[in-house]
């Protein structure tokens, strides 16, 4: 059997440049990680081939020096697993704000520059600082704090670990949007319990999941369980948080929250909401602030919106959604409706994109 040598795994020659060693990593690496129905063996093997060149090595490790060196934690005493993964979640939190104090830095010199950060267990990322002092993040952000002042480009997915509670993965953008880059084509996701917030812009991102886990009593008592709770959150107080599909314990708060689908508890506040899926559960919240909108999309049926559905007013008010859903637009107050004569006499609040008022809802 022919032993490969990195260079022949990347199918790059000896001798070439680190640029072309990462440039043919990142081209392989986007035909076989999993989230696009590659192989996860012939991704983990060509990712070991790039960090081995990275560091000069020829020849990939055997068995025994994967063994020797690997920092994979499960198998060992619980309290050993939880100490050796807290190093790792301190290492890369560390790496993430280092990442932004060198970011902003450049940034502040009006220079472009672009340098890697990370880890090497659980991968490294590219920061690009641009011209126009947009950050751009190319690889899956993994864990820990990144603060910048101005607008942040994501491509790659933003976990946060569950491993390593402490060091939960929070982006923070003081001026500008925080925007995931083609994250439908991609299959770039937001989840488990990491935030995103835009003080001075918006959030635009594809698919976003919380997680819920249910662990042991924290008591100690036998057979008795707790749940927790990994909720992952898009904040955009002063913006626009835009989202696709949303589930399993989600906050989207900003000025405008637009998503699609919503199943699972996940809550939406703001002062306008606009839903333009057909999937929300009845343990959703939508919390609408004083003098603002709420629209609904769905023309054809909207039967897949429950009818347990809270919206909450800022002033106090709980409505359910099925108070809504079969009412119709004629039935309204005609001074709440500004031009009643446009909509169909049968026409519902909920579907079509039918302005539904703050004042509208308090009426009910």
């Amino acid at each position: 059997m022919v032993v490969q040598s990195n260079y022949d795994i990347l199918g790059v020659p000896e001798g070439c440049t680190q640029k072309d060693i990462r440039d043919a990593f990142r081209r392989m690496a986007l035909q076989m990680h999993s989230d696009r129905g590659g192989d996860s063996a012939e991704f983990i093997r060509i990712k070991e081939a790039y960090e081995g060149l990275k560091v000069g090595k020829k020849y990939p490790d055997t068995p025994l020096e994967k063994l020797r060196h690997s920092k994979v934690f499960s198998g060992d005493a619980n309290a050993e697993v939880r100490r050796r993964n807290k190093i790792i979640g301190q290492e890369i939190d560390s790496e993430m704000r280092m990442a932004g104090e060198w970011a902003m830095s450049v940034a502040a010199c009006g220079m472009a520059e672009s340098r890697v950060f990370g880890s090497k267990t659980l991968g490294e990322m590219e920061f690009d600082v641009k011209a126009d002092r947009t950050l751009h993040i190319k690889g899956n952000y993994m864990a820990g704090r990144l603060i910048y002042d101005g607008p942040i480009l994501l491509q790659g997915s933003v976990y946060s670990p569950s491993w390593a509670d402490e060091y939960r993965s929070v982006l923070v953008a003081n001026r500008g949007n925080i925007k995931v880059l083609d994250p439908t084509k991609y299959h770039f996701r937001v989840e488990n319990g990491a935030a995103l917030k835009a003080a001075n812009g918006n959030v635009v991102v594809g698919n976003v999941y919380g997680r819920k886990q249910r662990v042991d009593d924290p008591d100690g008592r036998v057979g008795v369980y707790t749940t927790r709770e990994y909720r992952t959150r898009l904040l955009a107080p002063r913006g626009h948080v835009v989202a696709a599909d949303t589930s399993d314990t989600v906050l989207l708060e900003g000025d405008t929250v637009i998503v699609l689908n919503m199943e699972n508890d996940v809550r939406v506040v703001a002062r306008h909401i606009l839903i333009y899926g057909s999937r929300m559960t009845y343990d959703c919240t939508l919390r609408l602030r004083r003098g603002g909108t709420l629209r609904f999309f769905e023309d054809h049926s909207v039967l897949g919106l429950s009818g347990d559905v809270v919206i909450k007013l800022e002033g106090g008010k709980s409505i359910l959604l099925r108070h809504i859903k079969s009412r119709r637009i004629r039935d309204l107050p005609a001074d709440l409706v500004e031009d009643p004569d446009q909509y169909d006499k049968n026409a519902t609040m909920v579907g079509g994109g039918f302005t539904i008022t703050y004042d509208m809802l308090n009426t009910i």
